[in-house]
């Protein structure tokens, strides 16, 4: 049995029954082929961010992605960059800014691989992948076929698409990203960035300022990978941000007058998360046991010694969720994927 604490960013997480370690995309797509026409239960695991495995394990097939390979081309005033599912996020990153390719450069210090990217709609300080990528390659269990899925076929949401609503589908093999050539970044759309950028929503600066500031707030906040920074032993931000209905939204106000939020189209609004914990009395460095609120930000739980139990942290993360929907009527959604285990309701 491979133990699986040590392929997650919170270290947490039991014993697998089986374990593989996929190269290629070819060989990625054999072995869950395999376990599939042998009903064998497969989980596809990537860099380990944004997954809390149960203690007791996963009794089934862990395939562990280590496909490797990045391909450039140009396609008018844009590179387009098709990069395999296992390929690290922020040195492709770090690589687009160097290249003078812009559109990610807001993701910076992401931590995970390219594969998830799509699966999540990552996105950061107003940037999200759903806005540059062109296409993704999978393998699609059901068919048991290889399918390019063009951008507009993969359901794009707010920390949402189809890989997502149907996890047990596709396996994400590699990301075709349509970048702009140009050494300034995309409109700064996040007002922290632009304070700390000095300048206004919708300005651009060079691609090195971007990618160095987004670098500085994430590490302030705890949110870079460092073997230094107990409050980095985490999966990043636990809880998303609310989608509230007009309604809702309507409902919050008179509970929490003056609120941050932020209007939507189709006149949804979403709400800040973090403000909602701490205002509910869950403060940065809030302990229970031997997990804590991260000392830097309240989205982050974590599990700073190392010697917490994942029952541990789904203990605090329960306490939290139900402190905010008791003060506030609002229900957070985890973020993170939860294997083997759940929130009790």
């Amino acid at each position: 049995m491979e133990m699986l604490a040590p392929y997650t960013t919170l270290r947490l997480g039991g014993p697998a029954r089986d374990f593989a370690d996929a190269t290629t995309a070819e060989q990625l797509v054999s072995v869950v082929a395999e376990a599939d026409m042998n009903a064998v239960p497969t989980l596809i695991l990537g860099g380990g961010s944004n997954v809390v495995v149960a203690d007791e394990g996963f009794d089934g097939l862990v395939v562990k992605v280590s496909t490797r390979g990045v391909a450039v081309s140009r396609d008018g005033e844009q590179a387009v960059v098709t990069v395999q599912a296992g390929e690290d996020w922020d040195p492709l990153v770090a690589r687009a800014v160097a290249e003078g390719w812009a559109g990610i450069e807001c993701m910076s210090g992401i931590p995970g691989q390219v594969g998830s990217t799509p699966i999540q709609n990552v996105g950061a300080y107003g940037q999200e992948v759903a806005q540059t990528i062109r296409c993704v390659r999978a393998y699609d269990r059901r068919t048991r076929q290889v399918v390019d899925l063009e951008a507009r076929r993969c359901g794009f949401a707010y920390r949402d698409s189809l890989f997502k609503r149907e996890p047990a589908r596709y396996v994400v093999l590699a990301v075709t990203y349509a970048l702009d050539i140009s050494e300034m970044s995309g409109p700064v759309a996040y007002e922290e960035l632009a304070r700390r950028l000095r300048t206004e929503v919708g300005g651009r600066v060079p691609l090195a300022r971007a990618r160095e500031a987004v670098l500085e707030l994430r590490r302030g906040k705890g949110m870079l990978l460092d073997p230094d920074d107990p409050d980095s032993r985490s999966a990043g931000s636990f809880f998303t941000n609310p989608v509230l209905s007009a309604e809702q939204a309507r409902e919050l106000a008179v509970r929490a007058p003056g609120h941050p939020r932020w209007e939507l189209p189709g006149g949804s609004v979403k709400v800040s998360a973090a403000w909602l914990i701490e205002q509910a009395g869950y403060p940065k460095g809030y302990e229970r046991g031997p997990v804590r609120i991260s000392t830097k930000h309240t989205l982050a739980l974590t599990n700073p010694d190392g010697a917490a139990t994942t029952g541990d942290l789904l203990a605090l993360a329960q306490e939290v969720r139900d402190g905010v929907r008791e003060k506030f009527g609002v229900t957070l959604v985890n973020e993170p994927v939860l294997v083997g285990c759940s929130l009790p309701e």
